[in-house]
């Protein structure tokens, strides 16, 4: 069975830089652990859009049929709204994001993954209430719509940090740590696993 991870440096971890092309995040504990002795493609790269995944996506994801692709998208398009004045609408946001689910032939198993934000500045906290809330939502729509499976990243990763504070979880509130990681990992597969199973 072939995997592909696509999305941004959450999923990216130093991939390209990497003999083994996984990345030191949850794509590599996933490839190491239960999806080991299948066939896993880490093509996340860092500081993607929505728009900017649309634009790889033939050659990322398309060109090798793959089995099962699993998306998480979406940071980005809010975080540069805020550092860069690069506002993507979350009509603009759903029809990029749409337009990826109808490309992938019928029978692939897909797997999308809520983007998240772990406040740890009253600004992103301001990110999830004027931005990033509404395309989590535009995600569950796709999903629901595509049958689709659904990761809810943020959501779990929020309740976790309830307990042990978003700086564990993700420093900057969007890269997280070794155990940010490990906790989105073992979400995937008990998430996806019996799917695949």
């Amino acid at each position: 069975m072939q995997i592909v991870f696509a999305g941004d440096s959450v999923t990216d971890c130093g991939r390209r830089h990497d003999p083994d092309a996984l990345g030191h995040g949850y794509v590599r504990r996933l490839a190491e652990g239960p999806l080991a002795g299948h066939t896993v493609r880490n093509v996340g790269v860092d500081a993607s859009r929505v728009t900017d995944v649309a634009a790889r996506w033939s050659t990322d994801v398309l060109a090798d049929k793959p089995d099962v692709v699993s998306l998480m998208i979406g940071i980005n398009d809010t975080w540069r709204r805020y550092d860069s004045d690069q506002l993507t609408p979350i009509a603009d946001f759903e029809r990029h994001y749409r337009a990826l689910i109808t490309s992938l032939d019928p029978r692939t198993v897909v797997v999308l993954m809520e983007p998240f934000v772990l406040p740890v500045t009253d600004e992103q906290t301001r990110w999830w209430d004027e931005d990033l809330a509404a395309k989590v939502d535009a995600v569950h729509r796709i999903a629901d719509d595509h049958g689709a499976i659904l990761v809810p990243t943020h959501h779990a990763l929020a309740a976790a940090a309830i307990e042990h504070g978003c700086p564990a979880l993700a420093a900057d509130g969007v890269h997280p740590t070794p155990d940010g990681h490990q906790r989105i990992a073992d979400l995937w597969w008990r998430t996806v696993g019996p799917t695949l199973s």
